[in-house]
């Protein structure tokens, strides 16, 4: 059964919504203090996998260093997109996305935008297919809703946002076949609101 730890990525500096944010410096240095931990709790260098966002790519990076390894750009495990800032700005829609259940979110997708309700589920789709496809232990950078996704799957949780993982917070599942096992929470926010920051 693969054991894949899957990492948040660091905090990111403000950016416009339709751009890629790269790390803060404290987000930076959390990278590196999550490979240190790591590199020292596992017992040799994995496969890794990041989201192709430059949040997740950055986080990364310190571990591929230590371990001199290339990671593997996953872009199933990106974060979830948002629907047009037209349709929505992408503040309202985080927290009206954060705070109902996946059909509800479906639903609120369909109403603003033709087709947006079939962009989510296939998503939300693709999450989990690239997590079941890892035939081995990985170690995998994305974002706070495709943790929340697998947590959901694990836990038979319908919610958005079931949990709330901190910026490089690890958490671990294991696989078999089609059933996804949480193995141990990562750390957690003290509040929902500091979630916003993708």
């Amino acid at each position: 059964m693969p054991t894949l730890y899957v990492v948040r990525h660091g905090r990111v500096v403000a950016a416009p919504p339709d751009e890629d944010p790269e790390l803060s410096p404290e987000g930076h240095a959390q990278a590196v203090t999550v490979a240190q931990e790591l590199s020292a709790r596992l017992p040799g260098p994995l496969p890794i996998l990041t989201s192709p966002l430059r949040r997740c790519r950055q986080t990364a990076a310190p571990l591929c260093a230590l371990w001199q390894a290339q990671p593997i750009v996953e872009p199933r495990v990106a974060e979830v997109p948002g629907p047009p800032e037209w349709a929505m700005p992408r503040a309202e829609w985080l927290r009206r996305s954060l705070i109902v259940d996946w059909p509800e979110l479906i639903q609120l997708g369909q109403s603003l935008e033709q087709g947006y309700d079939a962009v989510l589920r296939m998503w939300r789709e693709g999450v989990l297919e690239a997590i079941l496809e890892c035939p081995h232990d990985a170690v995998i950078f994305s974002h706070f809703v495709p943790v929340n996704v697998l947590t959901g799957r694990a836990t038979r949780s319908d919610r958005v946002a079931c949990f709330l993982p901190d910026h490089t917070s690890v958490t671990i599942f294991e696989t078999a076949g089609e059933q996804i096992r949480l193995i141990e929470r990562g750390r957690e926010l003290k509040s929902l609101a500091a979630s916003h920051q993708k």
